[in-house]
């Protein structure tokens, strides 16, 4: 079964380590509400703001840590 596509109106939306990297429009957004697609930096700030429609991005258990230090 195919998902439903969603349209963007919420502009805050919670992302999981699973959705890596990150890019906005998402795969599951519909097509006339799309733009280019842009790849945005989210793992070190756990945060990223699309510079083509402002939505909100969040990273689901905040920025990723390295474990080299």
């Amino acid at each position: 079964m195919t998902p439903t596509p969603t349209e963007n109106k919420s502009r805050q939306i919670q992302v999981t380590h699973e959705a890596l990297p990150l890019h906005c429009p998402m795969p599951d957004m519909v097509l006339w509400n799309a733009h280019p697609r842009v790849f945005l930096a989210i793992e070190k700030t756990g945060e990223a703001l699309c510079p083509y429609c402002g939505t909100h991005y969040t990273l689901e258990g905040g920025a990723v840590t390295s474990a080299h230090g």
